[in-house]
């Protein structure tokens, strides 16, 4: 089935890049969607099956596959609503949509592979095809963030390989020569421990970058602020997803080693850095897509603090990465509403925003309620399940310094929320507001309805996904 995806990804992707047909690009678009989800179901039907001999749908490739497909859905709908609303040429429709797909058949693909490899190759095609996406409106802001994006993710994708390389080092002085990630996992007590640590220290910088974590987290802010906003709610859930697996898996086999306590507190160190960077600016940011995205480095650092503390934190931290998906698409969605209403990313030109658009402002209302974790919030679920497994570990100083910056950044995140919501914008002429079509919204609520339901009442076969994720550290 991956031969097949792959070979129809390339298709329909090479056909929208160089068809003019505006009705055909939508048609390959609902085609793909399709081919996705026939992949993640048969997936699912052949999990823990090699494939290909370099791919393993495990548990956790396969609910982020899944995770995957119910975005697609949306991402797709209001990429074509985007589109609508702006002067596009049929070029640059074609070059968006084929740019998505690859971005989406990539994280796809790395989410499933067996290789460490082959997981880097596909690392290398996404920042290609989100770079295509930063780009889309072709001016001098556009070209700055991508070539940012693009610079700083060189410099990560060279870490993850000086990381293979390192890695490949500790592999063969215990002969082993298969870099499949099974084969690591079943040789591990073999393993150089002095080259595993490099190459644990690599890997883990270099996925950085794709995950939205210090040191390599300022990639991310620009290419999400500079790409169309449903471009930019993948580059904040799924692209982030897929730094999760890249770090996840390479911790996995550090996990049964000597040197697990010390990769722990690297990620403990990188955890605590990224939510103090976030609380800084999102105290201070007045610029509303980028204050999404330093919501995304607040929440990646959540989930690597539960990551590395183990326990019950390792369950929380695939929990949290699924719910954060659904609320931060929600918000980037809904962003192109509040753009069509006042044409500006800033706080100081907006307001009143539940006058213009009352079913937008419910979604942002509940999506700022939701990121920020408060109840009935999904996130709280998971945010408490991890804050207990630092209690558990005795890991109190840092408890306390998380719940104090994170206090921090609701102040921040809420100061500027109602101030969209409520308080007056300065200069507007309401004559020019265009009348925001409720539906636009739907997806918004279905995406946070479900972050909810699957924190209070997941079906027992997404729990058994998650814990069976979970044996691979514990």
């Amino acid at each position: 089935m991956i031969a097949t995806f792959l070979i129809g990804t390339l298709l329909i992707s090479t056909l929208l890049f160089f068809n003019k047909n505006t009705i055909l690009n939508y048609v390959l678009v609902i085609g793909y969607t399709i081919l996705l989800w026939i992949l993640g179901f048969y997936e699912y039907n052949h999990i823990n099956t090699i494939e290909l001999e370099y791919f393993k749908p495990d548990a956790l490739g396969v609910l982020l596959l899944f995770v995957m497909c119910i975005v697609s859905i949306p991402a797709f709908y209001h990429s074509y609503r985007y589109l609508s609303t702006h002067d596009e040429t049929p070029r640059s429709r074609g070059i968006f949509f084929a740019s998505m797909v690859m971005l989406i058949s990539a994280c796809s693909m790395a989410y499933i592979s067996n290789h460490i490899a082959v997981t880097w190759i596909f690392v290398e095609i996404t920042t290609l095809s989100a770079s295509a996406l930063i780009y889309h409106h072709r001016n001098i802001r556009a070209l700055e963030g991508v070539w940012k994006y693009v610079f700083i993710c060189a410099l990560s994708i060279s870490f993850i390989y000086i990381g293979i390389l390192f890695l490949s080092l500790a592999m063969k002085q215990a002969g082993i020569e298969d870099m499949s990630f099974d084969s690591i996992m079943e040789h591990y007590d073999l393993l150089n421990l002095f080259w595993l640590k490099l190459s644990f220290l690599f890997i883990f910088t270099g996925f950085t970058a794709k995950i939205g974590l210090v040191p390599m987290y300022t990639a991310g802010i620009d290419a999400k602020d500079k790409a169309p906003a449903p471009a930019g709610a993948l580059l904040s859930s799924v692209l982030m997803n897929m730094g999760f697996v890249g770090i996840y898996r390479v911790y996995a086999v550090v996990s049964h080693t000597q040197i697990q306590h010390w990769a722990s507190v690297i990620i403990i160190i990188s955890a605590l850095l990224s939510i103090f960077v976030a609380t800084v600016y999102m105290t201070r940011i007045k610029n509303i897509k980028r204050m999404f995205a330093y919501s995304s480095i607040e929440h990646m650092g959540i989930v690597m603090l539960g990551l590395a503390v183990g326990g019950i934190g390792v369950y929380a931290a695939i929990l949290h990465i699924i719910l954060h998906t659904f609320v931060k698409t929600s918000l980037f969605f809904q962003f192109n509403q509040i753009y069509r209403v006042y044409q500006s990313k800033s706080i100081y030109d907006v307001g009143h925003y539940f006058k213009y658009n009352k079913a937008g402002a419910i979604v942002i209302l509940l999506g700022f309620i939701s990121a920020t974790a408060m109840p009935p919030s999904g996130l709280f679920i998971s945010e408490f399940l991890i804050f207990q497994s630092l209690f558990e570990a005795h890991y109190f100083l840092i408890l306390i310094v998380v719940l104090i910056l994170l206090t921090m950044i609701i102040w921040g995140f809420g100061s500027n929320i109602f101030k969209l919501l409520f308080t007056p914008p300065m200069n507007i002429n309401e004559s020019r507001i265009p009348k925001i079509n409720p539906i636009d919204s739907v997806s918004q609520y279905i995406l946070l309805a479900m972050a909810v339901y699957l924190a209070y009442n997941p079906p027992a076969e997404f729990v058994n996904l998650i814990q069976e994720a979970v044996k691979l550290i514990q």
